[in-house]
């Protein structure tokens, strides 16, 4: 039986948190973590391995677990010193994939140098993908997060309309749901019945949500 992979987020802001949240309701074991409490505060009802500490500190990760994980996401927002320290704290922790968030190609390449497997730019990521997405299904909108994990902004068709969310997420995992001009619910309600140009958030295998109908 293959064991299942491990998991470690250090950073906790929008891209960080999406990243966290999603991999702990597939049932993954994750660490997260972050310098604020107000960040780490807001996974205390999902995990009992969120801690609030300073990520530059070799001592302070392998204390609270970052320890030969499969794959660790580093997303530090604007701070490209912690950031670029936390990579090489997590190299010699003998993390075994390192996916750090660049702000910059200067930093990128840094990081790369430094042991990074995976350098991600959210934002021309994104934009990249929106093309790609737009190109081969209008409704779309895809993110990779992994080699094999990406999130992705659907537009419920008329094909699913009038079904619940619960029969959608028998299939794939929904993270958001949004009704036609309304806000994201982050917490739906699995009987929560969908209408054409809703829109669901979900994640999990990047081919599944590439191959996914709604």
């Amino acid at each position: 039986m293959k064991n299942r992979l491990t998991y470690g987020v250090i950073g906790l802001g929008k891209f960080g948190f999406h990243v966290a949240k999603g991999l702990i309701e597939q049932g993954q074991s994750v660490i997260v973590a972050d310098q604020g409490e107000a960040q780490v505060k807001e996974f205390a009802d999902l995990t009992s391995m969120a801690y609030i500490l300073d990520s530059t500190d070799k001592s302070a990760l392998e204390e609270a677990g970052f320890v030969r994980l499969d794959y660790v996401i580093v997303s530090i927002g604007e701070d490209i010193e912690s950031s670029i320290l936390t990579v090489m704290a997590l190299k010699e922790l003998e993390i075994k994939q390192i996916i750090a968030k660049a702000i910059t190609p200067v930093h990128g390449k840094i990081l790369a140098k430094l042991g990074a497997n995976k350098i991600i730019y959210p934002e021309r990521e994104s934009a990249a993908a929106l093309i790609k997405g737009f190109l081969s299904h209008p409704d779309f909108e895809i993110t990779d997060i992994s080699n094999t994990m990406s999130i992705a902004r659907i537009k419920v068709t008329q094909k699913t309309s009038g079904q619940m969310i619960k029969d959608i997420a028998k299939r794939i995992k929904i993270i958001a749901f949004k009704k036609l001009d309304e806000s994201w619910d982050l917490n739906p309600n699995e009987d929560e019945i969908i209408h054409k140009d809703d829109a669901v958030m979900v994640i999990g295998d990047s081919k599944e949500i590439r191959d996914f109908d709604l």
